[in-house]
C-alpha cells in the first residue's frame, strides 16, 4: 500500500536488483510488457479467474476500475522496480483465483487509489457505487501524520470495525498482505520482521478465523522464512530431500483409489503436500519424520453422505487410527471448515493421514469467506446455503458474515480506547485459536475460547452486569468462577442482587477473554478502595460486629459445658448437648457416656455416635423434657454452617439476618476464602427451637448464600 508506493523523482528504480520470484498469481500481473497498448491483456488475466467462477459476471465494470486505477498509479513504481499496477493486478488475481466476486475485485484494483494517488472517496463512490466506496474506505491506512504511533493499531481497529458490517474488507486486506510478503525481500531487514510479526500475530490468525486456508499457509511459509531462516531452510532441505524417493502415500493413494472403485462410490482421491511450516510442526511433534508426514490423502466427493460411505470403506479395508478420527462435518468449526479427518495403515505399516470432503466444502475449506461470493445478497443461494445452513449451527456460527468472535472482539474494542491497549489485547485475543460452544439455561449459546472459565461466560452473557456474578451452576452443579469449561457445558450465571458489588482481583487470574480483562480492570480502576470479600483476619476467624446488639451474648466454651433440657434413661448424671451437631428440640437425640460419668447429648445422625458404635461404645436413650418445661434460652443453642461465594458486606447482610430471628451469635468463624468460596460457622443461641428452619431460610436468602446447614463438627467459640 502506501509503504510500497514512490515517487520516481524521489526514490530512483532499482533495475540492479534481481527480479522478485513471485508465485503464480503474482506472476500473471507481470505477464507482457507494460505498455498503454497492453492494458487490456493484464485485466485479461483477471477476466479468465474470474469467469471460471462465475461465468455470467459482468467484466465492464473491472474494466473501468482497472483503467482508473492504472493512469492513477501511472508514474508510480514499487520499492521492487516495478510499476505500482502489478500490485493491485496481483491482489484482484489472488481474490479471483479464489472465486471473490465482482464488487470484491473491483474494490480490490482500486484498493490503494484513495490512499496513494489523488482519486477521492466521492469519485469511487460515483463511479462505482457506494458498496465498492465502502470496501475501499475499508482498506486505507490512517495517516501517520495524523495518529504518529498509533496509526498502524488505529488502522487496524478501522479495518475490524469496517470487516464487522462487510466481511469482504478483510478479504481485500488479506490478500494485499500477501503479496506484500511475496516481495518483501526488497525491504530492509528490521521492517521485514516488524512486518512479518504483524502478519504472524495479526493477520494469519485472522485469515485463520475466517477459513481463509489458501492464504494463511502461503502467509505461513512466507513469516517463517524471515523470522527463522534456519530452521526454515533445514525444512526446506529436508523437503527437497524426499524428491525422487519411493513415494509410499503414492502407493496407498493408488490401493483407496481402487477401495472407493470397487465400492462403487465415485471420488478423487489426490496427494496434498504439507506446506512448511506444517512440516516443521509435525518434525517438533514427532522428532523423526515418517516418509507418508509430507503430505495427506484428499477425497473428493459430490455428496455429504458420500463421505462417509468413504469413511467406512476406509475403516473396513485399512486398519485405522481411531484417535486421528475427527467428524467436522457433523460439528464444524467456527470458522466454516468441514471435513472428515482420518488416519489408515497401509502397506509396510505406512501411516496416511486422510481427509475427507465434498467438493464444496473443499473450496469453502480453501477460500472460507471468500468462497460465500456477495453473503449480503438476498437472493445468495451459493456456499452459504450449504455449508451453513445445511448443518443448522448455533447462533454462534449462524451468520458466517459476523461470526460470533469477531462479535465478541467489536464489543470489546470499544472499551480499549488507548491504541496500545487495543493493540495489545488484540495480539492476545487472536492468539487464542481454538472455541468453545457452552450452552446458556435460556437455550441460547456463548462462543468462548478454550480454556475460559465462568468469569469469562459472565462477561460474554451480561456485560458489566457480570460485575455482581457470585457464583455459577456448570451442567446443574455449583461451580466457583474460577471453574474452567468445555465445550458443551451448560452455564448457569449467578448474580447477586447487591448491584454496588464488584469484581476481586483475583479474577484476572481466571479471565481469558478481553472483554472480561477490559471489564474488570476497568471497574478495579474506577474503585480502588473498594472492598474485597471478607476473608476474615489471617486465621480465618472474624468476630462478630460491634455494632450488632445480639453479638454481645457471652460465649461459652465446650469445656464448661451447657444445661440441657434433655432426659436420659435410668442415669442422673451431668447432662450437656454437644457442640459438633448442636442438637435442639425437635430433633432425634441420642446420649453418649464420656469420661467423668457426663452424658452428651448427640443429634442421632452426627458422626460421633457412629464412632461410637465402631469403637463398641452403645448410646443411651435420650428424649427432650415436654415442651412445658422449655424454658431456658440457654439451652436452646445451635451451630449452623453457610456456604457462600465471597463478595462484599457478606458478613454484615447475614449477621442482619441472624439478628432479624432474634438469635444471638455466640460465636463465628469465617474461613479463608478458597476459589471465591467461602464458609462462615455461626453458633447461635434461639429465644424457641421452633424458629431454627425460618432462621436457616433467611439465611439462605441472602445473597451469594447457596446452602445453609447443621454443624457436622465441634465450633470454634470466641
Amino acid at each position: 500500500m502506501s509503504a510500497e508506493a514512490a515517487d520516481p523523482a524521489a526514490v530512483p528504480r532499482r533495475r540492479s536488483l534481481p527480479r522478485i520470484d513471485l508465485r503464480r498469481l503474482g506472476r500473471v500481473a507481470l505477464l507482457g510488457p507494460v505498455s498503454r497498448d497492453r492494458l487490456p491483456d493484464a485485466i485479461g488475466h483477471v477476466a479468465d479467474a474470474h469467469r471460471a467462477h462465475h461465468p455470467d459476471a459482468d467484466l465492464g465494470i473491472l474494466h473501468r476500475a482497472y483503467v482508473l486505477a492504472e493512469s492513477s498509479h501511472r508514474g508510480q513504481m514499487r520499492k521492487s522496480g516495478e510499476p505500482y499496477i502489478t500490485h493491485p493486478l496481483a491482489v484482484t488475481l489472488i481474490l479471483a483465483e479464489l472465486g471473490a466476486e465482482t464488487t470484491t475485485l473491483t474494490a480490490s484494483l482500486l484498493h490503494d487509489t484513495v490512499e496513494d494517488t489523488e482519486v477521492t472517496l466521492d469519485q469511487v463512490r460515483e463511479q462505482f457505487g457506494e458498496e465498492v466506496c465502502y470496501l475501499v474506505d475499508g482498506v486505507t491506512k490512517l495517516e501517520k501524520v495524523d495518529y504518529g504511533a498509533a496509526a498502524e493499531p488505529e488502522t487496524f481497529r478501522k479495518m475490524l470495525v469496517a470487516t464487522g458490517n462487510d466481511v469482504r474488507v478483510m478479504s481485500i486486506k488479506l490478500a494485499d498482505r500477501l503479496h506484500n510478503m511475496r516481495t518483501l525481500t526488497v525491504m530492509r531487514p528490521e521492517k521485514q520482521a516488524r512486518i512479518a510479526k504483524v502478519t504472524r500475530d495479526v493477520l494469519i490468525p485472522l485469515a485463520e478465523r475466517l477459513g481463509v486456508q489458501a492464504l494463511k499457509t502461503e502467509l505461513e511459509d512466507l513469516v517463517f522464512a524471515i523470522l527463522d531462516p534456519e530452521e526454515y531452510a533445514d525444512t526446506r532441505a529436508l523437503i527437497a530431500s524426499t524428491t525422487g524417493d519411493e513415494d509410499p502415500l503414492g502407493a496407498i493413494a493408488d490401493r483407496v483409489r481402487a477401495t472407493l472403485r470397487e465400492a462403487g462410490i465415485s471420488a478423487e482421491v489426490l496427494i496434498r503436500p504439507r506446506h512448511f511450516v506444517s512440516v516443521h510442526r509435525v518434525r517438533r511433534k514427532r522428532g523423526e519424520l515418517r516418509p507418508t508426514d509430507f503430505g495427506r490423502l484428499l477425497v473428493l466427493v459430490g455428496e455429504d453422505a458420500d463421505c462417509y460411505a468413504v469413511l467406512g470403506e476406509l475403516h473396513t479395508c485399512f486398519t485405522p487410527v481411531i484417535s486421528e478420527f475427527k467428524d467436522f462435518i457433523a460439528a464444524p468449526k467456527f470458522n466454516l471448515y468441514q471435513s472428515l479427518h482420518t488416519a489408515v495403515v497401509g502397506p509396510e505399516g505406512a501411516v496416511a493421514e486422510v481427509l475427507i470432503r465434498t467438493h464444496r466444502m473443499h473450496k469453502v475449506a480453501e477460500a472460507g469467506v471468500v468462497a460465500l461470493g456477495n453473503p449480503y445478497a438476498h437472493d445468495a443461494s451459493n456456499a452459504h446455503d450449504g455449508a451453513a445452513q445445511q448443518t443448522e449451527p448455533s447462533d454462534e456460527r449462524a451468520d458466517p458474515t459476523r461470526p460470533g468472535w469477531l462479535s465478541r472482539l467489536l464489543d470489546w474494542q470499544e472499551s480499549a480506547t488507548d491504541p496500545d491497549t487495543f493493540w495489545t489485547t488484540l495480539r492476545a485475543d487472536l492468539a487464542q485459536d481454538r472455541e468453545i460452544t457452552v450452552f446458556r439455561t435460556d437455550g441460547g449459546t456463548l462462543g468462548l475460547p478454550a480454556g475460559a472459565s465462568c468469569i469469562d461466560a459472565a462477561y460474554a452473557q451480561h456485560g458489566e452486569r457480570a460485575h455482581a456474578c457470585i457464583g455459577a451452576r456448570v451442567n446443574g452443579r455449583l461451580a466457583t468462577l474460577s471453574t474452567q469449561l468445555s465445550d458443551g457445558d451448560t452455564v448457569q450465571l449467578l448474580l447477586a442482587q447487591d448491584t454496588a458489588s464488584g469484581p476481586s482481583p483475583e479474577w484476572l487470574d481466571h479471565a481469558r477473554t478481553p472483554a472480561a480483562r477490559i471489564a474488570i480492570t476497568g471497574w478495579l480502576s474506577a474503585h480502588p478502595d473498594a472492598p474485597v470479600p471478607e476473608a476474615g483476619g489471617a486465621d480465618g476467624r472474624t468476630e462478630p460486629a460491634a455494632d450488632n446488639p445480639q453479638s454481645a451474648a457471652p460465649a461459652r466454651t465446650r469445656s464448661g459445658g451447657r444445661a440441657a433440657n434433655v432426659v436420659v434413661d435410668g442415669l442422673e448424671s451431668p447432662i450437656r448437648l454437644a457442640g459438633c451437631c448442636t442438637p435442639v428440640p425437635p430433633d432425634e437425640v441420642v446420649g453418649i457416656v464420656v469420661r467423668g460419668g457426663a452424658v452428651t447429648v448427640h443429634r442421632q445422625e452426627c458422626p460421633a455416635v457412629a464412632r461410637m458404635r465402631e469403637i463398641g461404645r452403645a448410646p443411651v436413650a435420650a428424649r427432650w423434657r415436654d415442651e412445658d418445661g422449655w424454658s431456658d434460652p440457654a439451652a436452646c443453642r445451635v451451630t449452623l454452617v453457610a456456604e457462600s461465594f465471597g463478595r462484599p458486606r457478606l458478613l454484615a447482610d447475614l449477621t442482619e439476618a441472624i439478628a432479624t430471628a432474634d438469635a444471638a451469635i455466640v460465636s463465628a468463624t469465617v474461613e479463608p476464602p478458597s476459589e471465591q468460596r467461602v464458609r462462615h460457622t455461626y453458633t447461635l443461641q434461639l429465644p424457641d427451637a421452633a424458629g431454627l428452619p425460618a432462621l436457616m431460610r433467611a439465611m439462605r436468602e441472602v445473597a451469594g448464600v447457596y446452602d445453609v446447614s447443621r454443624a457436622q463438627h465441634p465450633a470454634a467459640t470466641g
